[in-house]
Order: structure tokens, then sequence, then C-alpha cells
């Protein structure tokens, strides 16, 4: 888990460092997953789970708000891991 905010769970999964950086959100049954572009500071969904139009609107203020702490995160957990590969 990245944080907890306002009953939102951003994450990512320990599998998919092999994709472009993404954030998926989670909150009860409703959920959601969005593209980073940190130089360009944006980000694009990739798909809304049972969201509301406000629902979407908090979670990407969340995650602009937290972008750098997401992408360092996500850095550190997936550049750590493939350091730590063995050779081929």
């Amino acid at each position: 888990m990245v944080l907890y905010l306002r009953g939102w769970r951003p994450h990512f999964y320990s599998t998919e460092g092999h994709k472009p950086v993404h954030i998926h959100a989670q909150r009860g049954d409703r959920g959601c997953k969005h593209w980073l572009d940190v130089e360009a500071y944006e980000i694009l969904a990739a798909y809304p789970r049972s969201l509301s139009t406000r629902d979407s609107r908090e979670v990407r203020k969340i995650i602009l708000q937290h972008l750098g702490d997401i992408a360092d995160a996500w850095g550190a957990s997936f550049e750590l891991r493939h350091s730590l590969a063995p050779a081929r």
C-alpha cells in the first residue's frame, strides 16, 4: 500500500513492475486505475469501476497531490526488486 486517504487506498501490485507507472485506488467495491506521467504531471484514467463523477474527481485530486510520493514508491519498489534479480 502506498497511502490511505479519505477512505481511498491507492496501491500498486508487486507483479506489475514491467508495466508503465500506474496506480490503483479502491474504496469498498469501487475502484479505478490511472496511468501516471510524472514528468508531464498528468494522469489518465485506465478504468473506473463503479465510480461516480465525485469519486473520480476525489481520486484524481488525491493522486495529483501525492504524485511525487507515488512515483517515488513505485521506483523504490520496482528498481530495488530489479536490482536484486539474479543476472542472466
